[in-house]
């Protein structure tokens, strides 16, 4: 091939490539951050509902239990578009009921209780005008602790 005509399609390669590339990065980043923010959730509502079951009354329980998960996001600086959602379910006997009903049950019997938060995770800070990306994604974690069957419960 002559060497006259080979001049340039360097330039015009890496300007082909070059949005790909970047384009790639950026769906990098937005995987990247959804495994993080996955991993955390899970983690915080672990700590939520473990937060939960070794608590005495329902009252006493949420509070602990959204504490619990505030400071484990904090702690692996996952910041949710907004507040993160908090759900409180129970089951007493194996039958699902509600999380007051958990607590109430009698010593002896068996219960759980569960803990499930939802988080809108921002990409704001990592997109590309080109690109048509989602505003956020909606990641949803539980987890289900058992209450001491033998301790008090109110």
């Amino acid at each position: 091939m002559d060497r006259t005509m080979s001049r340039g399609s360097v330039s015009i390669e890496v300007a082909v490539l070059a949005p790909a590339l970047v384009a790639l990065m950026v769906l990098a980043g937005v995987a990247g951050r959804t495994a993080i923010a996955t991993e955390a959730l899970e983690a915080a509502a672990h700590d939520a509902a473990r937060a939960a079951s070794i608590s005495r009354d329902a009252p006493t329980a949420r509070r602990e239990a959204r504490q619990a998960a505030r400071n484990q996001l904090d702690w692996r600086g996952v910041s949710c578009s907004g507040a993160p959602q908090v759900t409180f379910r129970g089951s007493v006997g194996g039958r699902s009921t509600t999380f007051n009903r958990a607590f109430s049950s009698a010593v002896g019997q068996d219960a759980t209780v569960t803990v499930e938060i939802a988080c809108t995770v921002s990409y704001a800070d990592i997109k590309l005008p080109a690109l048509k990306m989602p505003d956020g994604s909606r990641i949803t974690a539980s987890f289900t602790s058992p209450l001491d069957r033998y301790r008090s419960r109110g």
